[in-house]
């Protein structure tokens, strides 16, 4: 009897030992072997963001200079970058593609060529940095979600984002991030006369549209997709269809346009034309998979959008643009910020959707209660 007491007595010991371990410190050392693992992900995700900033600035000064049409270029590396998708990912190999994912992937290209018009009209005329900033204009679509799909969750947050985003694309149209019009950057008048007029709302209204657009894409292909081998399939099929939608508009502006607007006057191994190929269009896709599936961070977020602050800073010195440091962080600051307060709700939800197409499920539930961009 004694025996069996004392039994008893060390197992509930064993027991009391068992449920209570070191939880800190292993979670302590989790976090720690996490974030080691996550640094050459990072690390890679900066360095391809850095490369497609550069290729971005590499075409603005291209297309300003050689005065190329914009739709011509535009196609002439849609070409060549889907033959690139289509041998790396094969579409045509593995399970058939049914029709309900075929059809959204072809209409998903013509919102893909729509939005690279539309971005490479507001790259010539407002430039590189105001273009790269309202890419993340489709954090719109996290408010709009909410206000329409229900989930009245901080809303007021959500409209509170909205206008701060609405004033960071104000201040970046009347010149803030310039050196010329900044209000924080102290110049000659002279300076002032020579500068070019600030651009006002109008003109920067056709890069936000191509940001909402460009948005809208990545939601559809989030959609469409469900496991990440068929999201590469899809995308592979989305940027072939986009480049047959241009087709007849580059064809239309080689016979309309000017000697210089062809395909054979195109310099093709410039470093624009194929810094465009390689990293604006091929492998900023991987790295923005890699950053989404791995690291749990898509890109209308404030941690996206402070990478791209960093590579922009260094291209407009670079470069030696009409640059405005202090204006330039205002203007991404709260541009950040109304992404945080815009974003609220769909943090979480992310994560979990990133999860949980890693691992190739989804729920329903949450297909149309929120559009994270």
């Amino acid at each position: 009897m004694q025996e069996h007491t004392l039994g008893r007595e060390g197992d509930g010991t064993q027991k009391w030992k068992m449920m209570s371990p070191k939880e800190p410190a292993s979670d302590s050392r989790l976090t720690r072997s996490s974030s080691i693992r996550q640094t050459p992900l990072q690390v890679i995700h900066v360095l391809g963001n850095f490369m497609r900033i550069w290729s971005v600035y590499a075409l603005y000064h291209h297309l300003s200079q050689k005065g190329d049409s914009v739709i011509l270029f535009i196609f002439s590396c849609l070409v060549p970058a889907s033959i690139i998708f289509f041998l790396l990912q094969k579409p045509w190999k593995g399970r058939p593609l049914p029709n309900s994912q075929i059809v959204p992937t072809i209409i998903n290209g013509a919102i893909m060529a729509l939005f690279l018009i539309l971005w490479g009209k507001g790259l010539l005329s407002c430039g590189p940095l105001i273009t790269l900033l309202t890419e993340y204009a489709g954090a719109v679509l996290g408010v709009l979600s909410a206000l329409f799909y229900g989930r009245r969750v901080n809303i007021w947050k959500k409209v509170g984002g909205l206008f701060a985003m609405s004033a960071s694309f104000y201040f970046l149209s009347i010149g803030w991030a310039t050196s010329s019009y900044s209000p924080f950057h102290s110049i000659s008048s002279e300076r002032v006369h020579k500068a070019k007029q600030s651009l006002g709302f109008k003109e920067i209204a056709v890069p936000i549209l191509a940001g909402v657009l460009s948005a809208l894409r990545r939601v559809m292909a989030r959609r469409v997709s469900l496991k990440n081998q068929l999201k590469r399939r899809l995308h592979a099929i989305t940027v072939a269809s986009a480049a047959c939608f241009l087709f007849p508009l580059a064809m239309w502006d080689t016979i309309l346009g000017s000697e210089s607007n062809s395909i054979a006057n195109l310099q093709f191994m410039s470093w624009a034309y194929l810094s465009t190929i390689f990293f604006g269009i091929v492998f900023i896709f991987y790295i923005d998979n890699l950053a989404e599936e791995r690291l749990r961070l898509v890109f209308s977020s404030p941690r996206h959008l402070m990478v791209a602050t960093g590579c922009i800073i260094v291209m407009e010195m670079t470069y030696k643009m009409d640059f405005s440091l202090l204006g330039f962080l205002i203007c991404s600051s709260v541009l950040a910020f109304g992404i945080f307060e815009a974003t609220s709700l769909e943090r979480l939800r992310s994560s979990v959707d990133a999860q949980e197409i890693s691992d190739g499920t989804f729920e329903n539930n949450l297909q149309m209660s929120s559009l994270p961009s």
